[in-house]
């Protein structure tokens, strides 16, 4: 492994599979779903992992009033938290990182997004770019486009946090620099980001004059040499 170091002025963080696991949760109640509404196979049914519910539904159901199948899966994977669990280094991580500096892009709404950070224990940012607040989900870019603009910066000069191709995607094409972690998908799945890393426990940031240092060991990297903020 490589040892990479980074400068970028904000961290743009998805949510499930990258700060928390609610797989088990994800997996049962859309299953679930998947029977009330009479989807084929619905015992078998494989959600595509960072997809926004409201674009599952028009996807599983395209003749049934999106917002009904939303509400729906949306009480079921509130409800169900039995099995979640913060994953390795990000308590710290989030603990240690200025307010300012971060936000949290998900394709969850708001409402799942406060219902599994409550249940998780973790920190609410100040600024939060969700599911239900964007036109367009992963894997278009107008979600981490949304969310530099938050944090008062351009794309280019934040770095995504992601697990899963459609967020990769979804931050190459908002021009950010992408770091996959590991986890719910293989690297050769997450093959188009900058730089894949094991956990985010190999992750360490420090606050510097003109933003944040990431330093990691990288299961797979583009760029060997220290890249200064944009």
């Amino acid at each position: 492994m490589t040892e990479v170091v980074v400068s970028t002025r904000a961290i743009l963080f998805d949510m499930d599979g990258v700060l928390i696991s609610s797989i088990g949760s994800v997996v049962r109640c859309w299953r679930r779903w998947a029977e009330i509404y009479n989807v084929p196979d619905a015992e078998h049914y494989e959600v595509p992992h960072g997809t926004r519910a409201i674009d599952i539904v028009k996807m599983l159901r395209p003749d049934i009033d999106p917002q009904e199948g939303l509400q729906v899966i949306e009480d079921m994977e509130i409800e169900d938290t039995a099995d979640m669990k913060v994953l390795p280094g990000v308590r710290v991580l989030l603990e240690n990182l200025p307010p300012e500096r971060w936000a949290i892009v998900t394709s969850a709404t708001r409402r799942l997004l406060l219902g599994r950070l409550k249940a998780a224990g973790l920190p609410v940012p100040t600024r939060v770019i969700s599911g239900d607040m964007v036109e367009r989900g992963k894997p278009d870019p107008e979600p981490y486009i949304r969310g530099a603009e938050l944090l008062g910066f351009r794309p280019e000069e934040c770095i995504v946090i992601e697990d899963a191709p459609s967020g990769v995607g979804a931050g190459i094409a908002a021009k950010c620099r992408v770091l996959a972690v590991l986890g719910t998908h293989s690297a050769e799945q997450l093959h188009a980001a900058d730089w894949v890393v094991a956990s985010l426990e190999d992750l360490k940031v420090t606050q510097t004059a003109e933003g944040l240092e990431l330093r990691f060991p990288a299961v797979k990297s583009e760029s060997q040499a220290e890249v200064q903020p944009q």
